[in-house]
């Protein structure tokens, strides 16, 4: 018998084997292959540009490196699961080199199987995708899915390089370990020691309170040192959540353990008993599927955050289709072409007195903050369509989407801002308002007051060092179906000469394509994220209940019903895959409540429905795994 045929009769006789690691391989070549095919597509660059091409290739790489894991992680699980085959084959007295020969002449064929079937699979389900994103960034026109040889070349080179890490991973097994080892390897386990008490409860404590301190400082992080406080908040959560399943909780196990008095019962054996004995493998395993779990949630929901918001985000920012600034006769040659084009507008002109001013300590993180504040009478601005009322006796509200959600969380109104004057002028701020008044493309705070104010304030500080009075003509499309004819015509070159050139239905449009793209990256490599840690979970406890077999028939030899089994098998599925969903999901809504600053609106909606269709698909991974448990206990006699 030769080398290959030896392959191919083990290949027949181990299926129940192979198919785990055959459909880690083709999943992970068909998410590969979709995203490159995507990454190539000629219609998706010519629409985008270099941005989403740039996204593409960033995101390929972190592809790259969650299939790689991916496929390494399934190749150690069914490797552990062949260690008594591979110890017969040298018992017969096949050398550990032919033996590992046997191995990779498998993975090779393997590899070659996943790589064709993955392919075509990818080729399938590539333009379900492709529809996909071109809804979301809002593309109605025909597209075609075309064969790119790029990510056929790519796909191929990117798994020939997880293959020969999956080979090395073999080699290593084989000369490695002893035959001893190799027909005990499903034996493998830890012997529970009691814990120090002092010391386990002083690290138990620990791990909590560096949770509990990463959650508090992630609500203090706006200051010139955010980034780093970034990694302060992810170096305690991550420290705390190791500790807190590799002692916090392994210590209330043993607590609740000694309370029983050895007297565990049906159901703690079947649940607390295996937790116990694998408490290290679990402990580095479920801290790593916690940080992903809440990694991965946090990405999504503020993805669908930004992508569910952008039009209520672009409505803050441009209260106006579009505006110009100190330039009266622009104004007048648009709309001159506008009521050529029978497009139906409303048209304002706003004078704003523009100062340099200081907020008070405290209102922005890290002291008193200076900028240019434009002073805008609320009578104007209701002649041009901007519904607002200036606050009554004099005081004045403040109106800039960009840096209000910068403010600091003690600040409390009313606040003063110092008008830069010899005399250091005060005005007192008594309203927040949620949206601009003007464009955002108008680079000044801007602070409304009632008109009696307003010509005070422009009588008392037009002449003084840095002051000036702008004019700003300001435009509402009357009809939604006017707005890209309007936009076109605003974007012409003559217009766009000087400043800062933005519509509302370009800034929407445009928009709705980042967000888009960003929502698809962030849900596809989610579901790869998802697909990864619930497979992770799921052939690890299928190699856990194949090891826990013999125990279950010597229940069912005992008496005890497989109904009565799968209630403390569920409780511990409960915590396998409960604890770390439960977990990610805490962290992921602190993470969503650090990050709010980025959004004027409400995102609670949204991202409790990206959170809920987490749920919900890694659910699908719990159930899978208790079907297989129940079907391994019923066929335990």
């Amino acid at each position: 018998m030769t080398l290959f045929d030896l392959v191919i009769r083990s290949m027949r006789k181990n299926i129940k084997h192979y198919y785990l690691y055959f459909f880690a391989l083709i999943l992970s070549v068909v998410l590969y292959f979709v995203f490159a095919t995507l990454q190539y597509d000629s219609a998706i660059l010519e629409l985008s540009g270099t941005n989403m091409g740039t996204a593409f290739q960033a995101a390929g790489i972190l592809l790259l490196f969650i299939a790689g894991i991916f496929v390494v992680y399934a190749n150690s699980i069914f490797l552990k699961r062949r260690s008594r085959e591979i110890g017969l084959y040298q018992l017969i007295g096949l050398t550990k080199r032919v033996v590992a020969r046997l191995l990779i002449v498998e993975n090779i064929l393997l590899g070659i199987g996943a790589l064709i079937i993955g392919i075509a699979v990818g080729l399938l389900v590539s333009r379900v995708f492709l529809l996909l994103l071109m809804k979301l960034i809002g593309y109605e026109s025909f597209i075609e899915v075309s064969f790119s040889v790029a990510a056929v070349v790519q796909t191929i080179v990117v798994f020939i390089g997880i293959f020969a890490l999956t080979t090395v991973q073999m080699i290593v097994m084989v000369f490695r370990n002893t035959l001893l080892s190799l027909f005990n390897s499903d034996k493998a386990g830890e012997h529970p020691k009691k814990p120090k008490t002092g010391v386990s409860a002083a690290f138990g404590v620990l791990g909590l309170l560096l949770i509990g301190f990463g959650y508090w400082f992630s609500g203090r992080m706006l200051n010139e040192l955010f980034f780093f406080n970034i990694l302060i908040v992810l170096a305690t959560v991550i420290a705390g959540t190791y500790l807190l399943f590799r002692v916090t909780i392994s210590w209330l196990l043993f607590k609740v353990r000694s309370r029983k008095e050895g007297h565990l019962g049906l159901l703690n054996s079947l649940s607390l008993a295996p937790l116990m004995h694998r408490l290290k493998g679990n402990a580095n395993s479920l801290t790593v599927i916690t940080i992903l779990s809440a990694m991965t949630l946090t990405m999504v929901a503020f993805s669908y955050a930004m992508y569910y918001e952008t039009e209520r985000e672009t409505d803050i920012r441009m209260p106006f289709d579009f505006m110009f600034e100190n330039d009266e006769a622009q104004a007048n040659e648009i709309m001159g072409e506008m009521d050529q084009k029978g497009i139906g507008y409303q048209h304002g002109k706003v004078e704003m007195l523009v100062v340099p001013t200081m907020f008070e300590q405290g209102v922005f993180p890290g002291g008193r903050y200076e900028r240019p504040t434009a002073i805008i009478s609320d009578e104007q601005l209701q002649a041009a369509g901007i519904e607002i009322t200036a606050p009554k006796g004099g005081s004045a509200s403040y109106h800039d989407a960009s840096s209000i959600s910068l403010f600091a969380d003690s600040v409390e109104l009313p606040i003063q801002i110092e008008i830069q004057d010899e005399n250091l002028t005060t005005v007192e701020i008594t309203k927040m308002g949620e949206r601009n008044v003007l464009n955002w493309s108008i680079f000044y705070g801007q602070l409304v007051v009632n008109e009696e104010s307003y010509q005070s304030m422009k009588n008392k500080f037009s002449g003084m060092e840095g002051a000036k009075v702008e004019f700003i003509d300001g435009f509402h499309i009357l009809n939604e179906k006017d707005q890209e004819t309007a936009s076109a015509l605003f974007q012409q070159p003559k217009y766009t000469s000087s400043g800062p050139h933005v519509d509302y239905y370009s800034s929407y449009k445009e928009a709705v394509q980042d967000n888009g793209l960003i929502i698809f990256i962030a849900g596809f490599l989610g579901l790869v994220f998802l697909i990864s840690t619930g497979s992770i979970l799921y052939f690890k406890q299928m190699t856990e209940a194949e090891q826990e077999k013999k125990s279950y028939a010597t229940l069912r030899q005992l008496g005890f019903t497989g109904k009565e089994i799968m209630k403390g098998i569920m409780r511990k599925q409960a915590f396998v895959f409960g604890l770390p969903l439960a977990i990610g999901l805490l962290h992921s809504v602190f993470a969503m409540k650090a990050a709010s600053f980025f959004f004027q609106s409400d995102i609670l909606l949204p991202a409790s429905t990206a959170m809920g269709i987490y749920v919900l698909i890694y659910a699908v991974f719990a159930f899978l795994t208790i079907g297989y448990y129940r079907k391994t206990v019923n066929a335990a006699l």
